[in-house]
């Protein structure tokens, strides 16, 4: 029986996009009461294992970041994940800045770190940290059959390039998660404040939704950033759920559809999926 994270990010290997992990960790955090000493500490660490993919696991080039973050039990655990070059394992055993990436650090703030070689390349970076005492963590979210699993590999293998893949739940958690990190997308896109209260609306429509497609009982977005413009993916999703998002809660009004420029539905094999366009106003 295998545990499933309660948030997953796919990004692109580019210095902006930590600010998106360190929304997540803050909207974490929140829902789980976890103090800003523990925050600071937590975010601090894995921004630090985060610019270690930036700068070094792909040698300049393109390539995805992944982290999967666990908040149940008595711990938090946070996975960073390259395909690249990722840490070599001499690196590891120095003890100072080693690769551009700040190994003591992570030492010091984690309760644990390790450090595994992926089949092929890359490194997954391993960290757990202490909740504060009273801290209302979540119950853990097994995958019995392998669907969840199967369904995560399949979002994060069809993410487009440049673009920013989120899962989250349970809502509880979606809702702190998701408008964050929707918020630092729209800003990104040069939105105006109003317009970017909007996408926080808009996010918070969203996060309600119970899961998607496949097994897996996350929301998924992705979102694709342009010029003045978001392009928001919302599944895969079960067939008539999109439906069920654009109809809004208890049936009033859509809130969704007000906020967006556009609003689709297509098919994704035997789910479908929710795009939908947002344009920056004057």
């Amino acid at each position: 029986m295998a545990e499933i994270p309660q948030v997953s990010l796919t990004l692109a290997n580019r210095a902006e996009n930590v600010l998106l992990v360190r929304q997540a960790l803050s909207g974490l955090a929140e829902t789980v009461g976890l103090d800003p000493v523990g925050l600071n500490d937590m975010s601090t660490a894995v921004s630090e294992a985060c610019n270690n993919v930036v700068v070094h696991a792909y040698r300049g080039e393109r390539g995805p970041l992944e982290v999967d973050v666990f908040a149940a039990g008595e711990r938090i655990e946070v996975v960073v994940r390259d395909f690249g070059d990722g840490i070599h394992p001499h690196e590891r055993e120095l003890d100072e800045i080693a690769g551009g990436i700040g190994l003591p650090v992570i030492h010091a703030l984690s309760d644990s770190v390790e450090f595994r070689d992926l089949d092929g390349s890359g490194t997954e970076v391993r960290m757990r940290f202490a909740a504060a005492p009273g801290s209302a963590l979540l119950e853990c979210m097994h995958d019995d059959d392998g669907d969840g699993r199967q369904a995560a590999r399949a979002r994060r293998s069809s993410t487009r390039p440049g673009s920013t893949s989120v899962a989250v739940g349970p809502p509880l958690l979606a809702r702190a998660v998701l408008p964050r990190v929707l918020c630092a997308l729209a800003a990104r896109a040069d939105f105006s404040t109003d317009r970017i209260s909007d996408t926080q609306l808009l996010a918070d429509a969203l996060a309600g939704h119970r899961g998607g497609a496949g097994g897996d009982s996350r929301l998924a977005v992705q979102v694709s950033v342009a010029p003045r413009e978001l392009h928001v993916r919302v599944g895969p999703l079960p067939r008539g759920a999109a439906a069920d998002v654009l109809a809004g809660i208890d049936g009033v009004g859509s809130l969704v559809e007000r906020l967006a420029d556009g609003c689709e539905v297509s098919s994704s094999g035997a789910a479908e999926v929710l795009e939908l366009r947002l344009l920056a106003r004057a």
